[in-house]
């Protein structure tokens, strides 16, 4: 009999920090699996052992095919595939998203003038994203890079700056474009260790990113709980039931 339910965690940097989501899916009993492709960790031929998957953000570009970063992020790219033909339920977070993006064929770019995010920036539901989101709500935001949605994908939120924020495609991959993840010492590191990226266009201030921290996080928390108990535990659950009707 498989022990306990698996998640696999896919990060970019030996230091990452999964951060708020790794604590909530310790929470809801999963065992948690983290794995650094960059670094020489390898990735799972198959699904057998694992019954989630997170690929988190990251410094590299998804388009970085042909650096340094190449067999890593290649070995992500081809795992994906092997992630949705096996019905196993994947989220993308940021650099995350916008490689499932790519493997599905969508373009990944910069904003047309430069802009990026770095801070709280409001996200709103599409149509199809109310069953997700109740409303609008502000999310932090640490990117220069944003995603196109994939052919067969449903848009499920957006924003000002890079409007397309979150999608699902088929019944069990989602991307998020945001960070529910981030806790304050997360943005203690990140916008002390790129001092550079709050000077671009877009950003703002650093104070403002724990100002937002302070007045947005505990709504962030009761959505990221309330959408990894859906995507993940719920969907795991179900799934179990099916097998065993």
């Amino acid at each position: 009999m498989k022990g306990p339910r698996q998640a696999l965690f896919v990060v970019h940097k030996d230091d990452s920090d999964p951060a708020r989501v790794g604590a909530i899916l310790s929470e809801y009993g999963f065992r948690i699996d983290r794995r650094c492709p960059n670094h020489g960790d390898p990735l799972p031929s198959s699904m057998a052992e694992h019954d989630v998957v997170v690929f988190f953000g990251g410094p590299q570009s998804a388009n970085d095919a042909e650096t340094a970063d190449a067999p890593g992020l290649r070995a992500e790219l081809e795992l994906i595939p092997v992630v949705l033909d096996a019905g196993t339920p994947f989220l993308g977070i940021c650099l995350g998203a916008q490689l499932l993006a790519k493997a599905l064929g969508a373009r990944v770019d910069t904003h047309p003038d430069g802009w990026i995010e770095a801070g709280y920036y409001q996200v709103r539901p599409t149509l199809e994203g109310r069953q997700y989101f109740d409303g609008p709500i502000e999310f932090y935001q640490w990117h220069r890079e944003g995603f196109d949605v994939p052919s067969g994908a449903k848009l499920l939120a957006e924003g000002d700056i890079f409007s397309n924020q979150a999608f699902k495609y088929g019944d069990n991959a989602y991307a998020l474009q945001f960070h529910p993840e981030v806790m304050e010492h997360t943005i203690q590191k990140w916008t002390c260790g790129s001092v550079n990226r709050l000077q671009m266009p877009g950003a703002q201030l650093r104070e403002a990113h724990f100002d937002g921290f302070r007045k947005y996080d505990g709504a962030v928390d009761k959505w990221t709980k309330r959408f990894l108990a859906r995507i993940f535990l719920e969907r795991f659950e179900a799934m179990a039931a099916d097998v065993a009707d």
